[in-house]
């Protein structure tokens, strides 16, 4: 292989990648993205070159003409001018650094996380918007004569008419027939499955020459030398001379009045901030909480967030406080229950609201709040979901049982989600295991 095919190759090796999902929600920046524009780094590698030494100067065995002799002390090497060792300070730069990402919004990181992870989320509509007229596909029996559905009524006349049709040179033939009358006519027609009417037999019955009566000498004689033909070999050979349209077969078009309803989601997210959510707790949430707001946010017309942070007391904030803020206070989890249960009242109402109700600590709480106050709170906000994410980098602690309480209590619910977070690496099935359980009720 050759030098430039060896350099095509790393060409080809070394091209712009974003970086997958999975990765860059496990281990990635998240807080480089914005809640419109999510920045994913693009993967890179440096091409091939060749290096020199600043400080191999000359051919082997040769001198510059001040070679030193054998054993002659020398200095230290110098960088040569306009060379950069590295050490020195230089003059500060005033052009930004080259860092590439792929930027994407927050509808195509659904669909992207969808694919990555096997989603299928289905937003539901809640809020009626407004009535539009859809399709012609209502029909009324009056109308103006503009939206009449003419392909029906022509279909329905189609339909009688060969419903109705028969062969009218043979029943005349059988006419023919010695000592037949109109009445045993009919009768003879209905035997063979010969649709006529009585009325036209009669009205065609002084039409046959008195000289051509007796013809035949039976029915069956007429029928095995005459031959009959079909409805389509006689519509192929005449054509359609006239289709029988009746007045009750008339419909009228009209549109489908089509309810457009706005996807809206309300997103509460609940995050203990007592002393025990350090650092590394702290990013744990933030890991899981944020890829979700973008998820939902992709996923749905309109999408509210409601963060909550909680100790004891519980106090809404802002996003960008929302993952960094920190008390030193205790835990009471069902006082953020209570704040969110107010809030979804007064601002979102259920009829026209989608609600996920998300919560994340250390799964340490104050005695018997669990059972007596958190559960019973979350059986009464209803939502689409409800999930707990316990952040515990290393395991569970001792007395952290709220995530066990909770599972416990809601194991044979819908709608209700508990997960477990110990490294970034649980993230994404964190994830996974929130977004497909919602309750589809």
């Amino acid at each position: 292989m050759g030098l430039r095919e060896d350099l095509d190759r790393f060409r080809e090796v070394g091209e712009r990648r974003r970086d997958d999902l999975t990765e860059f929600i496990r281990y990635g920046d998240l807080g480089g993205s914005d809640a419109d524009s999510i920045r994913v780094p693009i993967k890179m590698i440096d091409l091939p070159e060749f290096a020199y030494d600043p400080r191999d100067r000359g051919g082997v065995g040769q001198g510059d003409g001040d070679t030193p002799d054998v054993g002659q002390p020398v200095g230290e090497p110098q960088p040569a001018d306009g060379d950069d060792d590295g050490d020195d300070d230089g003059e500060p730069g005033d052009e930004a650094g080259d860092h590439e990402y792929y930027e994407m919004d927050p509808e195509e990181f659904a669909e992207e996380l969808d694919e990555e992870l096997g989603l299928d989320l289905e937003p539901k509509g809640k809020e009626v918007v407004e009535e539009v007229e859809g399709d012609f596909t209502e029909l009324t029996r009056a109308g103006p004569d503009s939206t009449l559905d003419f392909e029906r009524l022509f279909k329905k006349g189609l339909k009688r008419k060969l419903a109705t049709d028969f062969d009218e040179e043979f029943v005349r033939e059988a006419m023919r027939v010695e000592g037949a009358t109109p009445d045993a006519v009919f009768r003879w027609c209905r035997e063979q499955n010969v649709l006529v009417s009585r009325a036209w037999i009669d009205d065609e019955w002084a039409s046959i020459p008195d000289e051509e009566r007796g013809r035949w000498e039976s029915f069956e004689e007429m029928a095995g030398s005459v031959e009959r033909t079909t409805t389509a070999e006689r519509i192929r050979q005449d054509g359609i001379q006239e289709v029988p349209f009746r007045r009750e077969d008339e419909r009228y078009r009209h549109p489908e009045v089509v309810e457009e309803t706005e996807k809206n989601v309300v997103v509460v997210n609940i995050r203990d901030v007592s002393g025990s959510m350090r650092e590394g707790k702290r990013e744990l949430v933030e890991r899981t909480f944020t890829p979700l707001d973008w998820y939902l946010t992709g996923k749905y017309d309109r999408a509210e967030f409601v963060y909550i942070a909680h100790d004891a007391e519980a106090w809404e904030v802002d996003r960008e406080d929302f993952f960094g803020i920190r008390s030193g206070g205790g835990t009471r989890i069902s006082s953020a229950y209570e704040l969110a249960a107010e809030i979804l009242e007064e601002r979102y109402p259920w009829a026209e609201w989608n609600r996920y109700v998300f919560a994340a600590g250390d799964s340490e709480n104050s005695s018997n709040d669990t059972k007596e106050n958190v559960v019973p709170m979350m059986e009464s906000i209803p939502a689409n979901l409800h999930a707990y994410v316990e952040t515990q980098p290393g395991g569970t602690a001792i007395n952290a049982t709220h995530a066990e309480e909770v599972e416990r209590a809601f194991e044979d619910e819908t709608g209700v989600v508990v997960t477990y977070v110990s490294d970034p690496a649980d993230v994404t099935d964190a994830i996974y295991r929130i977004l497909s359980t919602e309750d589809t009720e």
